[in-house]
């Protein structure tokens, strides 16, 4: 009997899951036929849905149609699930993760999530379950099924999270046995190339049309972001750059407004030495005059082993009231205290796409989560703003914040927010411009800029760069912006790195033996004559990237025991005969690599797309495209960061200009943009690398956002599934 009673409950457990599916299957297809997406000639989506849970639902189907992988990727990461599709190498980066994102956790935040917010989740898991549905010879590697909840744990878009800024090394030597291999990065373990992004931001005193200009020019690694247009009946009509498998524009503008992120150097992390006591097998920390258990948990990372078959690996971790522990220093655990409000960064992400005005886009800035990002904003009212780090804790600034502080003392505690109108923010300034290009935000006006000494040092520790100089100088004194204007700025070829570092080489060129003099004769006469601008055909631009990398891996060492940045480092401590040796040593490597050290510039730096890998293989035999604009290091805006890899001797391209757009507001909004490569990830598709030579000449095409300026160039007109 017992038996049968068995068998009847498995009858009935699986009709219950089937007519769920078929439940799902009738959601899923009525949601798609509220949707229509229009392909234009580009590949890029136009998708329009009834509400805005139906234009969610269309959105992320059209990403997956175009790169599931990515799609998938962002979320098994954001969910600590890749050494379940990567292998043992991802453990420690997946432990990571866990610390922080709990799935029942994040369940019980989506259930409390208010009622239009979770219909956009719905909506989301919904898209991406029917695309798997309507496609099943698309494999997951990890999420066979996407709940709503996941959406929550990715919820700002930034390339680097808060949590990445957890050292994996040190987690691993606090947690684990030193016996894994560190998972190499994407862009290769020896890559320092800058990572960021410009905005710029013109009022209509400076230009021809009276109109607002904006610069949207997010550096980061290729083909990170899909370029979309979202609307829908409820008032969405947010067109720019989607991380992929979120539901919001994360970069771009509406018909009234438009905003850039760029990385802040705010402190907003913090370490915290705690002083551990340990009675029998207890452990706790001291607080003030108390004694408080550490509080202990088992995680579990699941890890596919070298056989391909699923193992796990088992982790006790600790935390305190201020995080969990991450590392040991100097005898003392240190637990790591950052922003940890997913409900309120969803609803921050997606209502500022909606906000039409800069009363609506400060009403969304008020939820103070978007935390590692600075934000350039101007509108059709012809308003500009650069609003600083939205998420910077009140801290007592008697201690150095810098490095880690005090647990036991209470001190410590972080306080609310600092408000808006105590951020360093610029708003309509005088001068008619705003800009950041992840330097410091006292310089993002000019001489109407925040004053350092009014804000705690903790509210930014960056300082200016090179970019931050080179856009002073494209914006100073100008009146004549136009959209054209503004995208030749965006790509001036000046690099005023090598305005500050070629003259102390070429004076100690001066002052140099006979015989180096006549061995860098040459060398020197191309530098001397060279206006320290890039270009395709520039053989200085290539002696003068090989010789400064030549020096800054040279002096690396010395500058990190320093403290010092290497180009700073160089200006100040590099003696002459480093600087010379420098300059041999790249001649010698162009020569050896090239042929010469007379190679023009766009011989060496290239920009290839053989494969839709998230890790991207190149080949000197392959065809690839010269670029002019270089590496951010040394000023540039546009910026290209390229390297050789093994089995090249031409360097190749894997990060920095990614999307980019130049927006006008006013009775309408115009707008031009070009995506790295093309949208689709499917070498077989027409809109695998289509950009590519726009986006290698900063050629911006024309974006199609109203349906007039659509008509004609709409490719496909569908629904979802179809």
């Amino acid at each position: 009997m017992k038996r049968l009673s068995l068998i009847l409950l498995a009858a009935c457990t699986s009709g219950a899951s089937q007519v769920a599916g078929d439940a799902d299957l009738q959601r899923w297809e009525q949601t798609a036929r509220n949707v229509t997406i229009k392909r234009d000639d580009w590949g890029i989506p136009h998708i329009h849905g009834k509400t805005d849970a139906d234009a969610v639902f269309g959105l992320v189907y059209a990403q997956a149609e175009d790169d599931f992988n990515r799609v998938e990727t962002n979320f098994i990461n954001s969910q600590g699930r890749m050494a379940e599709a990567e292998g043992e190498s991802a453990i420690f980066r997946d432990l990571r993760m866990k610390l922080f994102i709990d799935p029942d956790s994040m369940r019980a935040k989506y259930e409390a999530s208010p009622a239009w917010l979770k219909s956009l989740m719905v909506a989301w898991a919904d898209g991406l379950n029917f695309y798997l549905h309507k496609n099943p010879t698309v494999k997951p590697r990890v999420i066979t099924r996407f709940e709503p909840w996941m959406a929550l744990t990715f919820s700002e878009g930034s390339i680097g999270g808060d949590i990445e800024r957890v050292s994996v090394p040190n987690l691993r030597a606090f947690y684990g046995r030193d016996t894994v291999r560190r998972l190499a990065d994407a862009l290769g373990t020896d890559d320092d190339e800058p990572r960021g992004s410009n905005g710029i931001a013109i009022a209509p005193s400076n230009t021809t049309a009276g109109k607002a200009l904006l610069l949207i020019n997010p550096h980061t690694s290729f083909f990170f972001r899909a370029e979309v247009h979202v609307s829908s009946d409820e008032g969405l009509n947010a067109y720019g750059a989607v991380t992929w498998g979120q539901f919001f524009v994360y970069q771009g503008f509406n018909e009234r407004a438009g905003w850039m992120h760029t990385s802040s150097s705010v402190d907003n992390i913090d370490e915290y030495a705690e002083t551990i006591v340990r009675r029998g097998d207890s452990v706790f920390y001291k607080y003030g005059s108390e004694e408080r258990p550490v509080i202990s948990q088992r995680i579990t990372v699941p890890y596919k082993d070298s056989t391909g078959q699923m193992a796990r690996r088992e982790f006790t971790v600790y935390r305190t009231h201020h995080g969990p522990i991450v590392k040991q220093a100097d005898g003392k655990w240190i637990s790591v205290r950052l922003m940890e409000e997913p409900v309120k960064a969803l609803t921050q992400s997606y209502s500022r796409t909606k906000a039409r005005d800069l009363k609506a886009f400060r009403e969304s800035m008020e939820l103070h989560t978007n935390s590692s990002n600075n934000t350039l904003y101007a509108n059709a009212d012809g308003e500009i703003a650069y609003w600083h780090a939205n998420f910077v804790p009140r801290r007592d600034t008697s201690f150095d914040w810098s490095r880690p502080v005090d647990g036991s003392n209470p001190k410590t505690e972080w306080g609310p927010p600092h408000s808006i109108d105590e951020s360093p923010n610029v708003f309509n300034p005088p001068n008619g411009w705003v800009y950041n290009t992840n330097n410091f935000p006292y310089s993002a006006a000019g001489p109407h800029s925040p004053k350092q000494q009014n804000y705690p040092a903790y509210m930014d520790r960056g300082s200016e760069n090179a970019r931050g100089i080179h856009a002073i100088r494209v914006l100073k004194d100008r009146k004549d912006f136009s959209v054209d204007a503004l995208v030749a700025a965006a790509y001036d070829s000046y690099l005023p790195a090598f305005e500050e570092q070629i003259p102390p080489l070429i004076a100690d060129y001066d002052r140099a033996p006979a015989a180096l003099k006549a061995k860098l004769a040459e060398q020197i006469a191309v530098l001397r004559q060279w206006d320290f601008r890039w270009a395709e055909s520039s053989i200085a631009t290539s002696l003068a990237v090989f010789w400064a990398d030549t020096l800054q891996r040279a002096i690396a060492e010395a500058a990190s025991h320093a403290r010092m940045n290497t180009h700073d480092y160089a200006l100040r401590h590099a003696t002459g005969q480093q600087r010379l040796q420098a300059l041999v040593a790249a001649s010698d490597k162009l020569a050896a690599d090239f042929g010469s050290w007379k190679t023009p510039w766009g011989e060496i730096n290239r920009f290839q797309r053989l494969t839709g890998d998230i890790v991207q293989p190149f080949s000197d035999s392959a065809t690839s495209i010269p670029v002019g604009f270089t590496s951010a290091r040394w000023g540039s805006l546009a910026s290209f960061g390229a390297r050789s890899y093994p089995g090249t001797k031409k360097w190749y391209g894997t990060s920095g200009n990614s999307f980019v757009a130049v927006v006008e507001f006013g009775d309408s909004v115009r707008a031009r943009a070009v995506t790295a490569g093309g949208l689709n990830s499917k070498p077989s598709s027409p809109h695998f690398n289509d950009q590519a030579v726009r986006y290698a000449k900063g050629d911006l095409r024309e974006v199609y956002f109203y349906p007039s300026q659509l008509n004609g160039h709409v490719k496909r007109e569908y629904r979802p599934g179809q």
